[in-house]
């Protein structure tokens, strides 16, 4: 992201979640903030994820989606019981919103396509 009003919201929203965990109070209205950033920026990939990641806190009060492992997925690998198995969903959420700080990463598009996926089949 070159918006200086959105890196300076992810490292907002970077250290509520360390201090206070998953807050759905502010949370949410952060990532749909940064959402218009990126939406003003027009990643689509990015808006489509963090709808899905403001959408699923919204139902689950919680982020259940594993951080993705070190290999790529593609679009007929399922996300398997095991991925899904979550050790810290702060952690996670953590990873998903770093990601948004540099789309120019390829690395950070191949793990934006796997939250996609894993919160579309959630």
């Amino acid at each position: 992201m070159e918006n200086k009003k959105a890196i300076t919201l992810i490292d907002k929203i970077l250290k509520n979640l360390n201090k206070t965990g998953i807050n759905t109070d502010v949370l949410i209205d952060d990532i749909k903030e940064l959402r218009s950033y990126v939406l003003e920026a027009e990643i689509p990939l990015a808006v489509k994820v963090l709808r899905y990641t403001y959408e699923h806190i919204e139902a689950n009060d919680s982020f259940l989606i594993a951080i993705p492992e070190d290999s790529p997925i593609d679009e007929e690998t399922e996300i398997t019981e095991t991925e899904a198995n979550i050790t810290d969903p702060v952690e996670s959420l953590i990873y998903l919103i770093s990601l948004i700080r540099n789309l120019d990463n390829s690395m950070n598009i191949l793990d934006l396509q796997y939250y996609k996926k894993a919160l579309m089949e959630h």
